[in-house]
């Protein structure tokens, strides 16, 4: 019982860490925020699909990586719950079609990152043109670089590391 909980902390942390380096080197080019954002960290919203343990990993890690790449209270709760709820659905549709799986955080992104840009970031005028290029860098993010990660990590061989099936 104490390896399960040991792995899944441990699987949880790594999420989050490589999250949080992702998006800080990504943030050094500045396309981790803004109204043109590719954050190549959120391909790593499709490992719900594999453990449980990504979920809280990837909010615990976009929740680090918003408070130390300097987003706004707003932005950190609320893009962070964002990622939370694209992960959950992701987990949740785990047996479903595979091309569903990056559709959770693309949609849970598109919905609520433009709404930050502009009522918190104060983007005037702009929440459908957010909208359209926060869509493309999730769809860049999550549906082709998650999609190849997805299709990379779904060996036996590999798909065993993370869920523990002997």
């Amino acid at each position: 019982m104490k390896n399960k909980k040991a792995l899944y902390i441990t699987q949880a942390a790594m999420v989050a860490a490589i999250y949080v380096v992702l998006t800080y080197i990504v943030n050094m080019t500045g396309l981790a925020n803004g109204v043109v954002q590719i954050r190549l960290s959120e391909a790593l919203c499709i490992l719900p699909a594999f453990m449980p343990a990504a979920v809280p990993g990837l909010f615990i890690g976009c929740l680090i990586s918003n408070l130390i790449c300097g987003a706004v209270i707003w932005d950190v709760i609320f893009g962070s719950l964002a990622t939370l709820i694209g992960a959950v659905i992701t987990y949740l549709l785990r047996k479903k079609p595979k091309w569903l799986l990056p559709v959770p955080a693309i949609l849970s992104n598109t919905i609520v990152i433009p709404i930050l840009l502009t009522y918190a970031y104060g983007v005037e005028d702009a929440i459908w043109f957010s909208a359209i290029t926060v869509f493309l860098g999730e769809f860049i993010s999550c549906g082709i670089l998650g999609m190849l990660l997805y299709h990379s990590l779904n060996s036996p061989h590999i798909r065993k590391i993370f869920t523990d099936q002997k």
